[in-house]
This record gives C-alpha cells, structure tokens and sequence, in this order.
C-alpha cells in the first residue's frame, strides 16, 4: 500500500470517513551551500522524491486534533491558540504553522481533525520538519480559504522552527519543499529569496548515505554557529570599506585580509559561509557547462571546511565522505543539511550507483559495525494540495 492510501486508511480509523483537504510537501536534499542561507548568500538544493502528506478536515468541535500517523498519537489544542506544547514535540511544528496562519490571515473560524504520515527518516538531515509544515500550512489554507505567496508560507514554517520548535534556521528547508522541479536543482539567492529552479541536474544521480548518527539541532550547536555568523559579520561592517549586513557581502580574499581582527574560533566559523557561498557560484555556473567534475569536487572542499572550520560534522559523516574519495565512479561527496550528524550526500552518476552504495555500506559498516542506509536521490516536484473535496 502507498503512502497516500496508508494516510487514508489512518485518517479513517482515527477520525472516521475522509478529508476535506490532502496536501503533499517534499524533503531536500543540500547540495551545496551549507550555512549559507541565514548569511544571505546562495545555496544549490533540489527537493526529493520522500515526503510528508498532510490530511485535513473542519470539525464540529471545540478544539483541533492533530494525529502523527506514524506514531498513531494524538494532540490536542486550541485553534485561536495553539501555544507550545512539551509532550508531543512533534506537534510544535503544526502548532506553530497555525499559529502564524493565524497571524497573518486572522483566527482559524472552526476547529479540524489532521493526520500527517510521511516516509522521510527522522534526523537524517533531509528536513522532515519542513515537510511537516509545507504541507501542514497548504492544507491548512486551503482548508478555510487563504491563499500564500511561496515566500510567505516558508516563512510561517520558518517561524514555527524557531518559536515553537526551538531551532533559528534559515529558509533553505522550506524553500526547496516549495520550488522542487523534477530533474533540476534550484538555486536560491538568500538576500532577495528568488529561487532559480533551471538548473539542470544533467547525468548526475545524488545518494543519501543516513549514518543514523542522531543529530538534535536544538541542543545550541546550530545556534552557536549562527551567531557566530552574525558576530563577524558586524565586524566586518565595520572592517570593509563598503556596506555589510551579513557575511554574503563578504569576499574571500576580503576574509583573508582581515580576519585577524577576529577571535580564532569565530574566524574559523565565518570562513565556512564566505568560502561557501563561492562555491555555490562557482558550482551553478559549472553545471550550466555540464561540468559535473567542478561540482564534484567543490562538495569534497565544502566538507573538509564543515569539518576544520565550522565544526559541524561528525565521525560518522566524515567515514562516508573519507570513503567516498576512494570508490571509483564517484566524483563528491559532503554533509547534507545542518550537519553534526544525519545523511552525507554523494555525487556519482547512473551507471556507478550500485556498486558506490555497495563499496560505501561496506566500508561504512566495517569501520562502525553497523550499516548505514543509502538511498538514491531523485531531483522531484515540490509541494502541492493534491486533494480538495469540498
């Protein structure tokens, strides 16, 4: 049975009879650009082929209820208020999407019944929370009639991670589920939040090597790396000669020269993004050309930074990635998503997918004792309200 009529199926034990509204968002895989989107520089992702749906339907009652289909547990709360809650955690990030609809279009007129259900791996840095929301707010709005520019609905799951979740993430995650485009990555300008989504992905097949490393994004690391950002950035504003609001406007050569005015470890921290963000550009214009050699190679640079620099990674990632330089066909390969554990993200091409994911779960499980999960990737079509019943 699919996922869909898995959704169904769970949506009529629980509730009784079926939605009013489905909405379907995607995951995302990070190609390029880690870090980068909250210094307002570029970052190539794609959304994937796993992600969450969403089914919805108005209630008579007083209160919303919120189902995790997979967990088959339910939350409860008010729909004028639906606060945080520290028991079902997972439900923060639907609390918080209704409550920024709420913000923005005024308090839901009447309660609901949702039940969510998705195939993406919890923690394994292909970004199930912002599926979660995508499709949460889609159904949501459609359900009592508002309508969200893209911008504006990521940026509503953006505020639910940050408020209700506990994580200051940028808008990558919710972005990509949004502008996915099936055989293309996008490319997403952080300052103006255009998102470019015609570059071609050409012969290339991404796999999502999962350590089940468990990363927790909420402990302070991301956060602590975030402001670390911002620290130099406002030194640098006063550094340049030219205007600077975040590290994006920072060039390499400028970082260079002047980062002894930092203190080592926000030096190392900022010197991440800034060579980041050049990578990026230098990748979209490589792949314009076909190059997948030069984008190869620059996610192989991009994870020794995550790794000297910002510190972001783990021995688990850097075993698949350390692997990944020694298997014939495979041309990159770095950590995807926040980092400090989840899924590395490997660059080879059709014909060398097999036996890349073979060489790397065998050496992967030879060096940890246990297998880690590879799946390939397809570049796929971001998110939609695929039912409407009313």
């Amino acid at each position: 049975m699919n996922l869909h009529d898995q959704l169904l199926e769970k949506f009529a034990a629980q509730y009784g009879g079926a939605p009013d509204v489905i909405a379907y968002a995607p995951g995302r895989i990070e190609v390029l650009g880690n870090h980068t989107d909250y210094n307002e520089g570029f970052v190539l992702s794609a959304a994937i082929q796993h992600g969450t749906f969403f089914a919805i339907r108005k209630s008579a009652g007083d209160m919303c209820r919120v189902t995790a289909g997979d967990l088959m547990k339910e939350d409860v709360f008010a729909p004028a208020n639906p606060g945080r809650t520290a028991v079902n955690t997972w439900a923060n990030y639907v609390r918080g999407v209704l409550h920024g609809i709420n913000g923005a279009a005024g308090p839901a007129p009447s309660c609901f019944d949702a039940l969510f259900l998705g195939d993406i791996p919890l923690g394994s840095g292909l970004s199930s929370s912002a599926a979660l929301e995508m499709s949460a707010g889609l159904a949501i709005a459609r359900l009592f009639g508002h309508v969200f520019q893209p911008v504006e609905l990521a940026k509503i799951g953006q505020a639910a991670e940050h408020h209700f979740a506990g994580c200051k993430c940028g808008l990558l995650d919710q972005l990509s589920s949004l502008h996915g485009r099936a055989g293309h990555l996008l490319k997403t300008d952080f300052r103006t939040l255009e998102v470019d989504n015609t570059v071609k992905v050409g012969d290339a097949c991404f796999l999502m090597c999962d350590t089940h490393a468990k990363h927790a994004l909420v402990d302070g690391e991301y956060n602590r790396r975030r402001q670390a950002c911002e620290d130099a950035a406002a030194y640098f504003a006063g550094a340049l000669p030219h205007p600077v609001t975040a590290l994006r406007d920072v060039g390499v050569a400028e970082f260079d020269a002047r980062k002894a005015g930092l203190d080592p470890v926000t030096a190392k921290r900022a010197s991440h993004p800034v060579n980041e963000n050049a990578r990026v550009l230098e990748a979209a214009d490589a792949l314009a050309r076909g190059d997948l050699a030069t984008l190869g190679r620059l996610m192989f640079l991009s994870h020794e930074s995550s790794r000297a620099d910002f510190e972001n990674s783990c021995p688990e990632l850097d075993a698949v990635v350390d692997a990944a330089k020694n298997i014939p066909g495979v041309l990159g390969a770095r950590l995807s998503g926040g980092g400090f554990g989840g899924s590395a993200v490997v660059l080879t091409k059709p014909e060398n997918a097999g036996a890349a994911s073979a060489a790397l779960a065998s050496k992967y499980a030879e060096t940890f004792g246990k297998p880690c999960e590879i799946r390939a990737i397809r570049p796929s079509d971001g998110a939609r309200v695929c039912h409407d019943a009313r």
